[in-house]
């Protein structure tokens, strides 16, 4: 009964272990997908540096005056 109980929670855990290593090398393809595209010269790239430019202006405008 014993070894029953130590198989069954060794797959278990193994299976848990398999999922978190899926999902961090699905967050590593996100990550370096987005380096790539801030990183570029293409239009992605500054088009998502021309809107966080433009976001920080809006907010510093928007703040209270000097």
């Amino acid at each position: 009964m014993l070894d029953y109980i130590r198989v069954m929670l060794s797959a278990k855990l193994s299976s848990k272990g398999q999922g978190i290593v899926e999902y961090a090398l699905i967050l590593a393809f996100v990550v370096a997908i987005a380096v790539v595209a801030l990183k570029s010269d293409g239009d992605i790239g500054k088009a998502i540096t021309d809107l966080f430019k433009d976001t920080g202006d809006a907010i510093k405008d928007a703040g209270p005056g000097e």
